[in-house]
């Protein structure tokens, strides 16, 4: 018999630590050569790592939450057959990119975590959180079992390893609520994103009632809320809001859609970023960065715009690099295949870092108005609002004035005050007005 102590090897260039968001194996487990240990987050992403040896799991780092820095211990093996003490560490497999946050930017947030210590006695591993039962309406016994039956039926159909699946019996977790990042097969990273999010968001059918729970902050809700109070802590935000009448820009919208032939359909988010985009030359101190430590603020020609989205996970910002040199329908492309890596855990590092500047919309709930936190270093972000619509004075024509049904929509920016000036935010937030007001000029050179 003899040991393996299998280090934290180098899992991306300037990553000095990483947090464990997951074990699959605890002490006393047996496990396979390239099976499942855990998965680690970085700022960029979150790596599964895999055994480089078979044995018995004697010492684990730590718990889910802990950050141990690289070439510290994460795990000791015993084998069989003497194995080597230590061996070369295999490289890390980047199986989901759910970082950076980017509200605010997750790789330029200091990181206040201390670093952790050698590999002592194993911590003990926190227990699973299991679903209590909520209270409802009793059931006749004919109908749990066609209850029971159909649930049965659904799980049956998810895909997933019988280890998963024995986990979520363990856990008292249905697999057929579980949505899987990618693949459509159902992983342990998927169980513990359903019992740290989707299972913590308190929605409970009608007629029930929500459950008690804790729920400890790890992953990316741990960096989003980490960079969030970073931003408001560091930067001194003020928010500008103006009225905008977006009727002629939904009936140009509603042109293009009929007569785009193969190309994909317009939403109102790429008209926004071409106005923006030609706005922004004129006001060149929104596209910027500031470092507050050097005292630099950054200027940018090229717009890579920060896309916030919403995950089941937490919310991410894919980057539409060179948004200024994109069509409309390049832009509308570019958002579907983003939002789509995002949300399935496919998006590169690349992908999710570098915005110049940030647009954050909730589409239909949006609200009247929203303040919008900045995209830390970034110096300004935009919220467009819910469309309404309501009664307006119009030119009639002949110098007078009639009563129409117009479409109507907030804009917000949030600026640091550091960098720019009321005045400018709200000549930018007018410039772009001007050119949603006057749909035709978006597709003017």
């Amino acid at each position: 018999m003899g040991t393996y102590t299998f280090r934290l090897p180098d899992i991306g260039e300037g990553i000095a630590e990483a947090e464990i968001v997951a074990w699959h194996v605890k002490i006393g487990d047996m496990v396979e050569e390239d099976g499942k240990l855990t998965d680690l987050m970085t700022d960029k992403a979150t790596v599964e790592m895999e055994s480089p040896v078979a044995g018995k799991v004697v010492q684990v780092a730590g718990e889910v939450g802990d950050v141990i820095a690289i070439g510290s211990p994460l795990v000791v093996i015993e084998t069989e057959g003497g194995a080597a003490e230590e061996a070369p560490a295999p490289k890390a497999e980047v199986v989901e990119e759910r970082i950076e946050a980017e509200t605010p930017e997750a790789q330029d947030v200091e990181e206040v975590i201390e670093e952790a210590g050698q590999l002592e006695e194993p911590a003990p591993l926190p227990e699973p959180v299991r679903p209590e039962p909520v209270e409802g309406p009793s059931l006749s016994s004919e109908e749990k079992s066609r209850a029971s039956t159909s649930s049965a039926r659904a799980a049956a159909k998810v895909l997933a390893s019988p280890a998963v699946r024995q986990r979520a019996k363990e856990l008292g977790i249905d697999l057929a609520e579980v949505r899987p990042a990618e693949g459509g097969r159902i992983r342990h990273s998927d169980l513990d994103a359903f019992l740290s999010y989707g299972a913590s968001r308190g929605y409970a059918p009608a007629g029930q009632r929500m459950r008690d729970e804790t729920i400890r902050v790890i992953g990316l809700r741990k960096r989003i809320a980490e960079n969030m109070a970073a931003s408001k802590r560091a930067i001194p935000h003020f928010t500008y809001v103006e009225e905008v009448d977006v009727t002629e820009l939904e009936k140009l919208r509603a042109n293009l859609n009929d007569n785009r032939g193969s190309k994909p359909k317009l939403a109102l988010l790429p008209l926004l970023i071409t106005a923006l985009c030609k706005a922004l030359p004129q006001y060149p101190m929104l596209n910027a960065r500031y470092d507050d430590e050097k005292g630099v603020v950054s200027r940018f020609g090229s717009v890579h715009l920060g896309m916030a989205t919403q995950t089941d996970a937490g919310l991410m910002v894919p980057v539409i690099r060179d948004a200024q040199a994109k069509n409309l329908w390049q832009l509308a492309s570019e958002i579907v295949r983003l939002a789509e890596a995002a949300r399935g855990g496919k998006a590169k590092s690349e992908e999710l870092s570098g915005s110049t500047i940030t647009v954050t919309s909730l589409g239909p709930l949006g609200g009247v108005a929203s303040t919008p936190v900045i995209n830390r270093p970034e110096v300004a972000i935009i919220g467009p609002n819910r469309i309404v619509e309501r009664p307006m004075f119009v030119p009639d024509g002949m110098g007078g004035e009639r009563v129409e049904k117009r479409k109507l929509m907030n804009i917000s920016i949030s600026c640091d005050h550091r960098v720019v000036d009321g005045h400018d935010a709200a000549s930018f937030v007018q410039a772009m007005k001007k050119l949603l007001e006057t749909p035709v000029l978006l597709l003017a050179d």
